[in-house]
């Protein structure tokens, strides 16, 4: 069975992703391109640098991201290059990125809210950005047609 574009439409799962992406973006210390350059690592399964470059025209420039990344623990090696049969190495995202994605995808469909604890850095601070997320994430989770 094809899905259709009015079925992706019936399931709202677009509907609120502007404030989960800033939720995990803001929880997880990413930015916006960086969590959606791994949403697309993920759809891919195992890529290589080379990937990543052309996986970055459509994001802006940032000279640190690939290495960030693999610092913080997004991506990781899958297979090490030997100089010899591979020539390059081979990399996939980590279990917390896949996590992390998982559970965006999952408070998407309404199986899960957004947390609304003192672990949700937007409900720890009183800046004004805050107080409207803080309101934001309550109607997301007020919603039950997601």
């Amino acid at each position: 069975m094809r899905l259709e574009a009015s079925d992706i439409k019936d399931l709202n799962l677009l509907k609120h992703y502007r404030i989960i992406r800033r939720w995990a973006c803001r929880n997880n210390n990413l930015k916006d391109a960086d969590l959606e350059l791994l949403i697309y690592f993920d759809c891919m399964g195992h890529f290589t640098k080379h990937d990543y470059k052309e996986g970055t025209y459509a994001y802006s420039w940032d000279k640190l991201r690939w290495d960030r990344l693999l610092k913080e623990g997004w991506i990781t090696v899958w297979r090490n290059r030997n100089r010899t049969t591979q020539k390059y190495n081979i990399y996939k995202v980590s279990f917390k990125c896949k996590q992390l994605i998982k559970r965006m995808y999952r408070i998407m469909l309404g199986e899960e809210d957004l947390p609304t604890s003192y672990r949700n850095s937007c409900f720890t601070s009183e800046r004004y950005s805050d107080k409207t997320m803080r309101s934001a994430i309550r109607n997301v989770n007020k919603d039950k047609d997601r």
